[in-house]
């Protein structure tokens, strides 16, 4: 009988599913401008803690003025309406008043919380606050830097809008948790690579800021204008995942031009994300190794957890070979 997958277990451990942004670092933003993750969301947590929940309609609330998500997953977003479904809204969203409309709000963060509301027919859950545009994107940004799990290429164009609304450097780098040399990084990037072909690729999980600055140093070449167009327009690659889509067109540019192929992983290689993508796995197995490598938010952390565990787990799999006579 086949072996069985010793990490099966850890795949399917049960994360929460209801996993949207509830960060708020508001006092002394434009001071620090380096933050990390976990005081940001003790931040919100202190935030929205003691304040009053009402419910709303969803249809009274309307979407920030921001956006800061390229796309989004409809696999989690499943999820996340299910888990509302089964438990509730646990966490409330942030809302402030409509400007000039009465009786009507706009979100600050909990965007697909208030989209699983709607779709489930519930009122949603909600923090209301009275806050400036300044105070909104602030709060919108450092919510996502430390819950969202966006990634490198979200975090940047979010930064580019905020630009093109004429925020200055201090409030993005507070709204994004990061510094002046980061903060300059990101919008270069931006810069150099039209927004379209980043929508062609997508928000590119594993992908992070080198690869994309690289990927920006090539996509101003004139030799790469063809091969860019004929990218965005072969079928194959808008089949592929999106950090595939980066990996393929990084290729394509740093190379003599070659037919597009499928990529796709060798048959000794997979991949594999939770629900949340704070953790990015790469797992590679030749029959005679075998390695697990981790990026992404949560990768330090799991892989220690995972060590910790490897006494257990594989008193475990040498349980299962027993029962199964192998």
């Amino acid at each position: 009988m086949a072996r069985k997958n010793f990490l099966a277990g850890l795949v399917d451990v049960d994360v929460p599913l209801e996993q949207e942004p509830t960060s708020y670092p508001m006092r002394g933003a434009s001071k620090t401008m380096i933050r990390s993750i976990d005081e940001m969301a003790k931040q919100a947590d202190r935030f929205l803690e003691g304040e009053a929940i009402v419910e709303l309609e969803p249809d009274q609330v309307d979407g920030s003025f921001i956006s800061d998500r390229l796309d989004d997953d409809q696999a989690e977003f499943e999820a996340l309406v299910e888990a509302i479904k089964a438990q509730g809204q646990n966490t409330p969203i942030l809302v402030r008043p409509h400007a000039s409309i009465d009786d009507r709000y706009q979100v600050v963060f909990g965007h697909r919380r208030l989209k699983a509301a709607k779709a489930l027919g519930l009122k949603v859950r909600a923090v209301v606050k009275q806050m400036d545009d300044r105070t909104h994107v602030i709060a919108q940004g450092q919510e996502n830097s430390a819950r969202a799990n966006l990634t490198f290429i979200e975090r940047a164009l979010f930064a580019r809008r905020l630009d093109e609304r004429g925020y200055d450097r201090e409030v993005i780098s507070a709204a994004l948790a990061t510094n002046a040399a980061s903060l300059s990084k990101m919008m270069t990037v931006t810069e150099r690579i039209p927004s379209a072909l980043i929508s062609a690729i997508g928000a590119a999980p594993a992908v992070g800021r080198e690869r994309w600055i690289e990927l920006s140093l090539l996509v101003g070449k004139a030799s790469s204008a063809d091969k860019i167009d004929k990218l965005k327009s072969d079928a194959t690659f808008l089949e592929l995942r999106s950090d595939d889509r980066f990996t393929v067109m990084l290729n394509a540019l740093n190379k003599t031009a070659r037919p597009v192929k499928k990529t796709e992983l060798p048959a000794n290689i997979a991949k594999w994300q939770p629900v949340d993508k704070a953790v990015a796995a790469e797992i590679k197995n030749t029959g005679k190794s075998f390695s697990l490598s981790m990026k992404a938010k949560n990768a330090s952390r799991f892989g220690n957890y995972l060590s910790s565990k490897l006494d257990v787990l594989y008193a475990q799999f040498l349980d299962e070979e027993q029962k199964h006579g192998d």
